[in-house]
């Protein structure tokens, strides 16, 4: 199966591969981003799978694969860093934004407009300045089910989609430092997971209350949480020395977890673990990036790796999808109607 595969950069805007991240290209700022730009998220969707979105200190971006180029989408995202940005999984159309300044927007046209939610965070924080939202998290099976991540503020819930939004109770959390969520059903049960600066912790109640795992590992400080595609319970955990690191180690879970193990990155890592992409076409498939650039790659689900030779400056996002043409789904093309024609009037 071909695959296309992008990596978000701090300062050398997107990378492209064709071939699992054996050789790159990047378009240069003629095709609509600054080469230089700095990328933080990027998101796309099973029903629009050609249209990838990035958000960049240029605002939001998105990529046309008829003209081989990016489109800006003037909205209230301009001037802000785009840190998470997500599509729902129940709602094509609906794209949350988390900003930095801390900020929550929503768009219900597939990125055309864009509305702020007007969530509360605290003005400042120790560590980062202004908090800003790390990621945001729909739930697979419950559309009404959202959260965000805010480094350093806690976490935000919402209950009715993504509209309004209310700090969890976050009673066990060892720091309100929260760098990432995930999500995993055990038994039809939700299981809801914070990575923090001090550690991985996890939730049966939707994160007013929380349990600490200690790993077996000489740090605490933990990135993102990732359940591999195929949800069997196996997960990945980034863990390493801080932020951007030195060193670090990917944490293997295989009891949606309870337990974690090194799973192995090779060689020597120059700085904490960051990102990890999975894909449900084909669960086997992986991609770990460093802070610092560094990228990996398994082909049988994260029980062997391979670094590619390929390093970049500084990583924030990596995501592959199976290769496919500019068209929709059936069922997107239904919906879209005449949103698409207003994202076209915006560039």
């Amino acid at each position: 199966m071909a695959t296309d595969l992008y990596v978000g950069t701090v300062g050398m805007s997107v990378w492209f591969s064709k071939d699992e991240g054996e050789t790159w290209a990047r378009p240069y700022t003629e095709a609509g981003l600054y080469l230089e730009c700095r990328v933080w998220s990027m998101a796309t969707s099973p029903e629009a799978p050609a249209r990838i979105f990035a958000g960049t200190d240029f605002g939001l971006q998105r990529w046309d694969p008829d003209a081989a180029r990016w489109h800006h989408l003037p909205s209230l995202l301009d001037g802000l860093g785009i840190w998470a940005l997500e599509i729902s999984p129940h709602d094509p159309l609906v794209m949350l934004a988390g900003t930095h300044p801390a900020g929550i927007f929503r768009s219900d046209d597939g990125g055309a407009t864009w509305r702020d939610l007007n969530v509360s965070f605290i003005d400042n924080c120790m560590f980062v300045g202004k908090p800003r939202i790390t990621q945001i998290l729909f739930d697979p099976r419950r559309p009404s089910h959202v959260w965000a991540s805010v480094e350093v503020d806690g976490i935000r819930r919402s209950t009715d989609g993504g509209i309004t939004w209310h700090k969890c109770a976050g009673k066990g959390l060892l720091s309100e430092d929260i760098h990432g969520l995930g999500i995993e059903y055990e038994n039809g049960k939700r299981k809801l997971f914070a990575s923090l600066n001090k550690g991985i912790h996890h939730s049966w109640d939707d994160g007013d209350t929380w349990e600490h795992t200690v790993l077996d590992s000489p740090w605490q400080y933990t990135r993102v949480i990732v359940p591999r595609a195929d949800h069997n319970g196996t997960m990945f955990l980034t863990n390493g020395d801080g932020p951007p690191g030195s060193t670090g180690r990917l944490q293997r879970s295989r009891d949606y977890g309870r337990t974690w193990e090194d799973a192995g990155l090779p060689g020597e890592l120059n700085s904490t673990p960051w990102i990890v992409s999975t894909h449900a076409s084909n669960p086997n498939l992986l991609f770990v990036g460093s802070n610092l650039g560094q990228l990996f790659r398994s082909r049988d689900g994260g029980e062997t790796w391979t670094r590619l030779k390929r390093e970049f400056g500084e990583m924030r996002a990596i995501l592959w999808r199976p290769s496919v043409g500019a068209g929709f789904s059936d069922s997107f093309k239904k919906t879209l109607g005449l949103h698409e024609q207003k994202i076209h009037a915006t560039q």
